[in-house]
């Protein structure tokens, strides 16, 4: 947490007119499924890719010899909850935002239960989410969807998609979202209908686009819109599992998932440039974005302190000291090094757009930018412990030999 002080730090695009559906004969409306033999594919044949077409299939592939599941560090324990999405006709505010690590989609049955509790229950995985999913056509395209209940996925998406409360209650009112991508290149209006051909082909109204931080995912439903279309339950996985290499939760995914699931590493550069939507879209971004404020400051520091104290705003509750939010602030200090990152008119202690760079601000007071023994002196400042120190400068190494 920072720690109050009395005194002055001490040592040092929308298109005009919604186009109409493509002429000619509907294709014919058998049960959606993901485009995906790997996943790769599925990417490659996003919109957000460049290209309309995605692969189907017509069933799911011939099973071979299962796959062990393979094991992450420190297994074992109750693991994280696993989170079904459900019908909602509400949307609850936005807690926390989760950053997924890998995502896992069979290549069309449905992930089994038991393979999804088993990976759940590895003491590594923090969050689990299972949504329904398949390729529809929309505008004579087709589109890889996910049918989700906003209350909970708004969590799994970009922070600054996630904070857009209209979007999440224009999808529990059974609109459709896309991607930023897609709304361009299908040339779709917000407010007016267009024919969505799954199983059946309703009259979906569209509620708005973002970015939606799952590359090669260019449209959410809502889970009774889903049901409609005939998109196939379970049929992809979101995994998060901090401080675990990414290239290893991957791994164990796949391999706890069997052979008829392909998983990517969503850290990966190929794949998070992919996602598209712009500005700061992950907790890595605000990191990084932060840093930048105070010259001389890596923006790992900022991870390290962001881990320590929230776990990345999973827990941003009040502590037992009092500090509150994302960076634990005492709201004493808050008033003085507070900073409207989003500049929406106020300085917000719980909204990580805000807490991040004032975090940054804090420390760069305290001579966090020279390095060396300033930086130690700066972290001490931010919680007043060795331990601290060391367990924030332990981890920021972590952070660079992972991602520089």
């Amino acid at each position: 947490m920072v720690v109050a002080a009395s005194t002055p730090p001490r040592r040092a695009s929308t298109a005009s007119t919604a186009s109409a559906p493509a002429p000619g004969r509907p294709p014919r409306r058998r049960r959606p499924v993901l485009a995906v033999a790997a996943l790769a594919a599925l990417i490659a044949a996003s919109l957000g890719g460049g290209a309309y077409g995605a692969l189907t299939v017509d069933g799911p592939r011939k099973a071979g010899r299962e796959i062990q599941e393979a094991e992450l560090p420190e297994a074992g324990g109750t693991g994280g909850p696993v989170t079904n999405v459900a019908t909602g006709d509400r949307v609850a505010p936005l807690r926390r935002v989760v950053p997924p690590d890998v995502l896992a989609v069979s290549s069309g049955a449905p992930i089994g239960q038991a393979r999804i509790s088993r990976l759940a229950k590895n003491k590594r995985v923090k969050d689990l989410i299972a949504v329904a999913g398949g390729a529809v056509q929309l505008q004579g395209r087709a589109v890889n969807t996910f049918a989700v209940d906003p209350s909970t996925f708004r969590s799994w998406t970009p922070p600054d998609t996630a904070r857009k409360d209209a979007l999440w209650t224009a999808l529990a009112a059974g609109r459709f979202v896309v991607s930023a991508d897609a709304a361009e290149q299908l040339r779709l209006s917000e407010g007016f209908p267009y024919a969505v051909v799954g199983r059946t082909m309703p009259q979906v109204t569209m509620g708005g686009s973002g970015n939606l931080g799952l590359p090669g995912i260019d449209m959410l439903v809502s889970a009774k819109v889903g049901e409609q279309l005939g998109l196939v339950k379970n049929v992809a996985v979101l995994v998060n599992a901090p401080g675990v290499a990414p290239a290893t939760v991957t791994k164990a995914v796949g391999h706890a998932l069997g052979s008829g699931a392909s998983a990517v590493n969503l850290h990966e550069r190929k794949y998070s440039s992919s996602a598209g939507g712009g500005g700061s879209g992950s907790y890595l971004d605000l990191y990084k974005n932060a840093a930048t404020t105070c010259p001389g400051l890596s923006w790992t520091v900022l991870a390290a302190i962001g881990q320590v104290e929230s776990d990345h705003n999973r827990n941003p509750g009040r502590s037992s000291a009092g500090a509150l939010g994302p960076m634990q602030f005492m709201p004493a200090t808050w008033k003085s090094y507070g900073v409207d990152g989003d500049r929406d008119g106020k300085a917000d202690i719980m909204n990580p757009y805000d807490a991040i760079p004032g975090a940054a601000k804090y420390l760069c007071a305290n001579g966090a930018g020279r390095g060396g023994r300033s930086l130690y002196n700066a972290i001490w400042h931010y919680n007043h412990a060795d331990w601290y120190v060391q367990k924030v400068l332990n981890l920021a190494q972590a952070y660079a030999a992972r991602y520089n």
